[in-house]
């Protein structure tokens, strides 16, 4: 699907207000087109991913596509390849010679997919989630991360356990005691074991532990040493074909990589730059080998990413010619790299990039519309630092229309968007929602505030004990600039996030005067029930970002804009999944029932069978035109689309 390149001249636009300019970027355009890209593996000669389809119920697939070939579905219908591990999953599926294995969402159990295309259920247990598979062909098992929801415990267990794949599923522990646990690793030999751990109150990017251990005959652990962790966060654990154990620390302020071999730790290429990112999920894939003494590396430096090829012997490196900004799930062998790369003009797509011809091309895009540049608004890079110092980064993102600009004497409206986490980062590629509404004549700032990450561990450690302060502080001064800069309307400033950018949002509207609306997406409005009631992985999170509770309860409610409701004026929309298990639906209504009792135009959606995000094409699309249909009726426009107008009870 192509949008118009017409060429066209600036003077033959039309004068309209903004926001009410009428776009090619539609809600059908996203969701007709779009679908979720993740979890790229190379496995002979063939390359697999996992394809999240909103057109079906969210559901997701693994692909194979073949050399040459057509991309061909490898499970039917009947099957959702997802796990629930941590809640926010990863790891879901593992190629091996044995078959393809993969966890259901609907049981959370494991699957066996066999070369002859039958599919046997390898594990049955009522209470278990499995990722991060790994396959251990010597024992004929298959050994992963586990986490048992037995009801009779106080919270879920996790372990790393080995699967037998001749002993009807049989699982035997191998590592127990740790609150968490990510990356099971095997040697090249199948003799070692490496893994990742970690405990409360830490997170995977505060402390975790770099732990190796000797395999007897039957697979056992023996002796286990810690070969990197204590004070740094330590992931993405990979073998060269040497024998070497390479993985990422921040032990130098920035996630780099490091090896240990002949029983030292060593630097492989330091840089002032991020090659990892906050595990929220598992099985991230930030580097990958060539062959034993050359890998390819992800890194993030000033906001972009970039992929080099590093010599491990010599240290050098060399940035591959590619027209990205953003990449992420890195998968090779010795001939050719597979990895999604995206760009502020091209939506996320699977690139195969010939490793000796220095060549690439698309397998697979998340969206397969074509934009005409003219409709696209390209971000620009600020750092914005109204107190002189500390300056968050942010993307602004001009209204850009070839058909339309607005009057002389009107500026645009301005979202703001705070991103999740808080711990992650925003990036400049090209995202739907973005040129939905920049396409229509609203400006959008997106801020990388403190406590993102992609800048280091200090920049992340800024919001330990300041959340609800520092970010604030950070999309208020964001929306100042642009305002006092005057490439936007001070009397229309918006903001909108999602999750932990749902409280930021809140505590915006509650604790400042510069936002005229808001929009929560499954955001949090009380810290306390948060603390009380969120699941195992972020249930300690908390004591970091404000402090141990019940300690400091004074603070979570000084922070939580829930007990800050008679201090927020403004109109709010809330969208929210009734069956979300990280931030329960009840933060979104308890919320809005406090704002309309105030009677401040409130408006609460919640959808049935949608969880943290959502994933189903009806609802993404009735989201993104209420909120749209919100700002129109809040800032005085009208919406360039027939769309059902948001109700505000």
């Amino acid at each position: 699907l192509i949008i118009s390149e017409v060429p066209y001249c600036m003077s033959d636009q039309q004068k309209k207000p903004y926001g009410a300019w009428p776009s090619p970027v539609t809600t059908a355009l996203i969701l007709e087109s779009g679908v979720g890209l993740a979890e790229i593996s190379v496995f002979d000669g063939a390359v697999y991913w996992l394809e999240t389809r909103p057109r079906e119920q969210g559901r997701s697939v693994i692909v194979r596509r073949e050399p040459d070939g057509p991309a061909l579905d490898l499970v039917p219908p009947a099957y959702n390849v997802r796990t629930r591990v941590h809640e926010y999953g990863g790891g879901a599926y593992l190629v091996t010679r044995r078959g393809v294995f993969f966890s259901n969402f609907r049981d959370q159990d494991i699957y066996w997919l066999g070369q002859d295309r039958s599919i046997t259920r390898l594990t049955d247990n009522a209470h278990c989630r499995y990722a991060d598979l790994v396959h251990d062909p010597a024992r004929d098992r298959l050994i992963c991360v586990r986490e048992d929801h037995n009801p009779a415990r106080r919270e879920a267990v996790n372990t790393i356990v080995a699967i037998s794949l001749t002993g009807q599923g049989r699982e035997t522990i191998l590592a127990e005691g740790a609150d968490f646990y990510s990356s099971p690793r095997l040697s090249p030999g199948g003799d070692q074991l490496c893994w990742i751990s970690w405990s409360h109150p830490n997170m995977p990017w505060d402390n975790t532990a770099l732990r190796l251990a000797g395999l007897d005959a039957e697979g056992r652990p023996g002796e286990t040493i810690r070969v990197a962790g204590g004070g740094e966060s330590v992931c993405q654990p990979l073998w060269s074909a040497d024998g070497a154990l390479y993985f990422v620390s921040d032990r130098s302020n920035w996630w780099n990589l490091y090896r240990y071999k002949n029983e030292k730790v060593e630097p492989v290429y330091p840089i002032e730059a991020e090659f990892a990112e906050p595990q929220w999920s598992l099985r991230l894939a930030h580097y990958d080998f060539i062959d034993a003494q050359t890998l390819l590396a992800i890194y993030r430096q000033n906001g972009s990413a970039k992929i080099c090829r590093i010599d491990t012997e010599t240290k050098m490196a060399e940035t591959l010619p590619l027209p990205f900004t953003d990449y992420e799930s890195l998968s090779c062998n010795s001939e050719r790299a597979c990895f999604l790369a995206a760009s502020p003009t091209e939506f996320p797509a699977i690139i195969e990039y010939d490793l000796a011809r220095d060549n690439y091309q698309r397998l697979r895009s998340a969206n397969r519309a074509r934009i005409d540049p003219a409709y696209i608004s390209v971000p620009e890079s600020l750092t914005v630092a109204l107190d002189g110092k500390n300056g968050a980064q942010a993307f602004f993102y001009p209204p850009r229309n070839r058909d339309y600009t607005g009057p002389a004497d009107e500026k645009p409206p301005l979202i703001v968007m705070s991103h999740g986490g808080p711990t992650a980062e925003s990036h400049n590629s090209l995202k739907a929602v973005v040129q939905f509404f920049t396409s229509r004549g609203l400006a959008v700032m997106d801020v990388n505030y403190g406590g993102s990450s992609g800048y280091g561990r200090a920049w992340r450690q800024r919001l330990n004990g300041q959340w609800g302060v520092v970010d604030v502080r950070d999309c208020r001064d964001a929306a100042r600039y642009a305002a006092g800069q005057g490439r936007v309307d001070p009397a229309r400033l918006a903001i909108r996030g999602g999750s932990a950018g749902g409280f930021t949002t809140l505590a915006c509207l509650a604790f400042t005067d510069v936002f005229k609306a808001g929009a929560s997406h499954y955001g949090v409005s009380d810290l306390e029930a948060l603390a009380r009631a969120t699941h195992k992985f972020e249930s300690r999170y908390l004591d970091a970002l404000i402090g141990p509770y019940p300690a400091e309860k004074a603070k979570y409610r000084a922070r939580s804009p829930l007990h800050a409701a008679d201090q927020l004026t403004c109109p709010v929309i809330f969208f929210q999944g009734k069956e979300d298990r990280i931030v329960p639906p009840e933060q979104a209504r308890i919320m809005a029932d406090a704002l309309k009792k105030k009677h401040i135009p409130v408006a609460c959606l919640i959808y049935e069978g949608e969880q943290h995000g959502f994933r189903q094409a009806q609802n993404i699309k009735r989201t993104l035109e209420a909120e749209y249909s919100f700002y129109a009726q809040i800032f005085g426009f009208e919406t360039a689309d027939e769309i059902a107008p948001v109700l505000f009870e």
